[in-house]
């Protein structure tokens, strides 16, 4: 059941190394995925959900040609590769659709089928008319170009700024073929359970229940966190998450010892979690104002986890453990969410799906800890010593 996907989300292009502003290179890189998939698994993740891997300009938002893979990656026979790889694990594979705009480079400006206004102020990116047949018919053969070749489903990019009618007519028609894909919009504000039925998404990433994991361990105010898991959806499924390629690394903003009680919220609230690559490390990282600000939170990693620095290994043994209290408890991905107990410095919450039941406790004073218990059963405990 792919709604049960943990997933490991990776920023390929910086990953694996490849020239993000500078002279684009050709190169077999996906292939360097090889000992990661293998690295994904003993963490306990069973989905790899992929950055831009298509042509693009510099960063991989920027799309030139959604059927070619971006040479800096590969070609067609390292995306095969990479599916067989992934396959042979059991590892589901997500890839990032970016259907709202394009570089404006791209022939569909040429052809008059995108480039009115740009994207939010960037002149380079020309947003797509989601209103003409053409486009409608192009996003659905490059969706289902991509599930025909072995993956298993969408990250939507921007899926806030697409008209709903447009996602509904596309998704309808890809899902003739592959009902069973998954497609995960990228929502920051609003109502997500009316967005989501709206655009007929199955998925929907949890920004405010991110905003308040983090502004709650940062201010010593559980209130907040509190107040979002009250808000927490029901109408659709929640992609949760305490870092992406778009925000500051959580060991940064609240410290690695706090990270451990953000993980332990990830892996314990309703919803499909997933882990941005290096989270799992305490890997740090700050984004900041010029054109290089990203490359902080999408570094390189090294040729294998061998390589790592050993100061990351204690966050990843956590990880572990957490990841493993989600994997015995999977009824949580649909389960509700009820507020027990808060005060600035504690929180307890009690997840249940009728049949079964988990609450967590999470506290800052004397010290930074977390107990995850099941019906008298302690599953999972640590603090800082």
């Amino acid at each position: 059941m792919l709604d049960r996907t943990i997933w490991w989300h990776v920023y390929p292009l910086a990953a694996l190394g490849a020239p993000i502003r500078e002279v684009k290179d050709r190169a077999h890189r996906l292939r360097a995925l090889e000992p990661w998939l293998d690295y994904l698994i003993e963490l306990g993740c069973n989905g790899l959900l992929l950055g831009p891997i298509f042509e693009s300009a510099t960063h991989g938002y920027d799309t030139l040609d959604h059927l070619r893979i971006d040479s800096r990656l590969g070609d067609d026979a390292d995306f095969d590769w990479l599916i067989d790889a992934c396959s042979s694990r059991g590892i589901h594979v997500m890839l990032d659709g970016v259907f709202n705009h394009v570089a404006r480079a791209h022939p569909w400006v040429e052809q008059g089928l995108a480039g009115d206004t740009d994207w939010e102020g960037h002149g380079e990116l020309a947003t797509l008319h989601h209103a003409d047949p053409a486009i409608r018919d192009a996003v659905v053969e490059i969706m289902c170009h991509w599930l025909r070749r072995g993956i298993s489903g969408w990250r939507l990019d921007v899926a806030y700024a697409v008209p709903p009618e447009f996602w509904r007519d596309v998704l309808a028609r890809v899902r003739e073929e592959f009902p069973d894909a998954m497609f995960l919009g990228e929502v920051i504000h609003g109502d997500y359970s009316s967005i989501a039925a709206e655009g007929t998404l199955d998925a929907v990433t949890q920004y405010e229940l991110w905003k308040a994991t983090w502004s709650s361990l940062v201010d010593v105010n559980f209130w907040e966190l509190a107040h979002a898991l009250e808000r927490h959806p029901t109408g659709v499924l929640p992609n949760t998450f305490v870092g992406n390629h778009d925000v500051d690394r959580i060991a940064s903003t609240v410290g690695p010892d706090k990270a451990v009680l953000a993980a332990a919220v990830l892996m314990t609230v309703p919803g499909m979690p997933s882990i941005y690559y290096g989270d799992e490390q305490a890997f740090t990282g700050v984004r900041g104002e010029s054109w290089s600000a990203d490359d902080s939170v999408r570094p390189a990693l090294p040729a294998s986890p061998s390589e790592l620095s050993p100061l990351g290994g204690w966050m990843h043994t956590e990880y572990r453990r957490l990841i493993g209290v989600r994997r015995r408890h999977a009824w949580l991905t649909r389960a509700s969410v009820e507020v027990m107990d808060k005060t600035n410095e504690t929180i307890s919450f009690h997840c249940s799906d009728g049949q079964h039941s988990l609450q967590t406790d999470l506290w800052l004073d004397p010290a930074p800890g977390v107990r995850i218990h099941a019906e008298g059963e302690e599953l999972y405990s640590w603090m800082l010593k």
